[in-house]
């Protein structure tokens, strides 16, 4: 039986979606949702739903599930909505901004015993999840360090900025979601340092546009992340676990895997332009994911919980960079 979809905002992250769940077997978009009805009846049109308002789409008899990709300020709301009438529901990062919001609202969602997973789609790129896996077996023994880079090629604009919640927890989130996964313990210190290197408009705005952060866990295991939100490059996204045994990394993806070697060097295709090129197959690995636990009824990862855990450690980052001090953690 196909899970049905209905998608709540047709931006860019929307259409991720709408294309992974198109090309889902197990899937069926249904209904698409936002406030600019043209651009919901442009996704509508390419993949065969229909324009509904979401809170037609709420009480929808033919709809099982719904993707949230609306602003953040509704995300919280709207998974109570949905956990309420009974929807499994996907929802981009993050749950909210405020960590007593979101305690709230799992808090709901338990209650109504509904499926919520939070989209953090590394999780499901093809070369992390090989990388988890060599982990996992023990390729590389007991985990000691982990190092994350992830740049993005160039700043999204100011007002964008404004609104994300800042470096920490619009862009290292992700990070330190995928070092939560890979140092496999708590994280019991976190220490940032970050500062203004890229445009001084973002620091006008009450942000930072590079950081480093280091995570220590109770073992003593660490993880390392560097962000900057100017690779002049392309999109920066690396991983390296050492261990006892050896080490794994997972490199770049470029646009192709072509090589050319001359006389003057060896020169190869550029990285991948962003986000929505360089994980296309990780977003439609996590909708796959998601459609399988709804049909089975079991607990999705990563959950509700797991957007808590990371959101926790994007303000310790955030008081840890503000206040320039080690801050320790608790994320129960």
């Amino acid at each position: 039986m196909s899970v049905r979809f209905a998608i709540l905002g047709a931006g860019r992250i929307g259409q991720v979606h709408a294309r992974a769940i198109h090309s889902d077997k197990e899937a069926t978009l249904v209904a698409i949702a936002d406030a600019h009805v043209p651009a919901a009846q442009a996704v509508a049109d390419e993949y065969g739903a229909s324009v509904r308002d979401i809170d037609t789409i709420a009480g929808s008899a033919d709809i099982d599930a719904v993707v949230i990709c609306t602003p953040t300020d509704m995300h919280a709301d709207l998974i109570e909505q949905f956990a309420q009438c009974g929807k499994a529901i996907f929802c981009e990062k993050p749950v909210d901004l405020d960590v007593a919001r979101v305690r709230q609202c799992l808090a709901t969602v338990q209650a109504s015993n509904a499926t919520l997973m939070v989209a953090f789609q590394r999780r499901f790129d093809p070369d992390f999840m090989a990388l988890k896996e060599r982990i996992v077996e023990g390729a590389i023994g007991n985990v000691e360090m982990v190092v994350l880079t992830s740049r993005d090629p160039s700043p999204p604009p100011i007002d964008y900025i404004k609104r994300s919640g800042g470096i920490f927890k619009d862009m290292a989130i992700h990070d330190l979601d995928v070092a939560r996964w890979l140092l496999d313990e708590p994280v019991i210190t976190v220490q940032a340092a970050a500062s203004v290197m890229v445009d001084s408009a973002i620091g006008e705005a009450g942000d930072f546009d590079t950081a480093n952060v280091i995570l220590t866990t109770g073992s003593g295991r660490q993880a390392t992340i560097n962000n900057s939100r100017r690779a002049g490059y392309g999109y920066d996204q690396r991983i390296e676990v050492f261990g006892s045994k050896g080490m794994v990394s997972a490199l770049n993806t470029h646009a192709s895997r072509t090589v050319v070697a001359t006389a003057e060097g060896y020169t190869q295709p550029p990285l991948q332009d962003f986000f929505m090129s360089r994980y296309e197959r990780a977003y439609a690995n996590e909708i796959a994911a998601f459609v399988q636990y709804v049909k089975n009824g079991s607990q999705p990862s990563p959950s509700g919980d797991d957007g808590l855990q990371s959101l926790i450690l994007a303000e310790a980052c955030l008081t840890s960079a503000t206040e320039q001090k080690v801050v320790h953690v608790d994320c129960r």
